[in-house]
């Protein structure tokens, strides 16, 4: 079974994506961490990733759509969650082309889709150390000692993409990017809609049963 995750940020895709891969024993590959991961062993697609990087200018398609074809091969006709992959209808097209030769065309696309107050209310309250990188949640998972981390005793603070007016604006973003590649798996077929304002577990569950529903 090969899923692609999608959903704007805050609504829970990489939590998600780990769950399913571990009920369904897939692996999870996240476009981050397969473009993190190239420029950490200077492989030739992460030496030209790191230039962009450095500029603070975007990585081009033609790289992040190099980066994850060679993951998937790597997988040998495997299943998969993707998650952060596509962004575009141009990337979900170079997808299908790629899966289409090599027999995965059968998949799903789920996306989450959350309300505008409940991924406000994810995001601002993140919190992140400063020295180990470790992410808490001033509601959902808060350190034993108020802003101090639980493993390095570093100071946590709140990211500048968390701060409310910028979680307005990013989910704008998203969405008017989205809509087209929503559109392009919906007339295909693929696309269900999951609601995910409720409880991490209660999307899982809903997923699940689309995925035996769909087997």
């Amino acid at each position: 079974m090969r899923i692609i995750l999608l959903g704007p940020p805050g609504v829970g895709k990489g939590t998600q994506a780990k769950l399913l891969a571990a009920r369904l024993d897939l692996p999870h590959i996240s476009t981050g961490d397969i473009l993190r991961r190239n420029v950490k062993q200077d492989t030739e697609l992460g030496r030209q990733a790191q230039g962009f990087m450095t500029r603070g200018e975007l990585v081009p398609d033609v790289l992040v759509n190099q980066m994850l074809i060679e993951k998937i091969d790597a997988q040998e006709g495997a299943g998969f969650i993707l998650d952060g992959y596509p962004r575009n209808v141009a990337q979900a097209k170079i997808l299908d082309e790629f899966l289409n030769k090599r027999g995965l065309d059968k998949y799903l696309s789920f996306y989450l889709d959350a309300s505008e107050a409940v991924i406000i209310e994810r995001l601002s309250g993140r919190r992140v150390c400063g020295n180990c990188q470790a992410v808490y949640h001033i509601k959902n998972m808060p350190p034993k000692v108020d802003s101090i981390c639980d493993y390095c005793k570093g100071q946590l603070k709140q990211r500048l993409d968390d701060k409310e007016e910028t979680i307005r604006n990013r989910l704008r973003v998203y969405l008017n990017e989205s809509q087209p590649v929503l559109d392009y798996y919906k007339k295909k077929g693929k696309l269900y809609r999951i609601l995910a304002d409720g409880a991490a577990e209660l999307v899982l569950d809903e997923m699940l049963d689309l995925v035996k529903r769909e087997k």
